[in-house]
């Protein structure tokens, strides 16, 4: 499998793949990211689930270089944030997400902002629930004004 992962993003501009690997795999995790994380963000969901344990063994190991980070996952919102520090800390990328049956609070886009991480994940403009995030990324900018700046292509010199 990770011959695959490493073959594809090879042959295509494949940025990040998200939880390519059992979250029981720490070996392999680690082994994937000794060939592809320097090129591409393996994001471990699975094999984090948003606890700051899971992501201090995963940077120790080298398994996988960045976290997929649900707020009501861990339990409280400080955890969370102790999580995203640890994270962002070690240089591991951070990807605020929504979880399953979301409804349309925007916490998560003032989580991604708060804390810098540069990634969102909440879905396709699809639906009420995913586009009142993206309305609230739209009205934080107009809020900060020139402060405000888009992460763009400078999370890319993390990997």
């Amino acid at each position: 499998m990770i011959e695959e992962y490493s073959s594809l993003c090879t042959d295509f501009p494949i940025y990040s793949i998200e939880d390519g690997l059992s979250e029981d795999d720490w070996s392999g995790w680690a082994n994937h990211t000794s060939i592809s994380g320097n090129r591409t963000q393996l994001v471990g969901d699975d094999l984090y689930v948003t606890q700051a344990r899971y992501v201090k063994r995963g940077i120790d190991s080298k398994s996988g270089n960045a976290v997929l980070v649900k707020l009501n996952q861990v339990g409280s919102v400080s955890e969370t944030l102790e999580t995203i520090h640890l994270a962002q800390t070690a240089n591991f990328g951070v990807v605020i997400s929504h979880r399953s049956g979301e409804t349309e609070d925007t916490s998560i886009a003032d989580l991604a902002v708060g804390t810098s991480a540069g990634q969102i994940k909440t879905g396709a403009p699809s639906r009420s629930e995913r586009v009142a995030k993206y309305n609230r990324l739209l009205m934080i900018e107009q809020i900060l004004g020139s402060k405000a700046s888009y992460a763009g292509n400078r999370i890319l010199p993390k990997l």
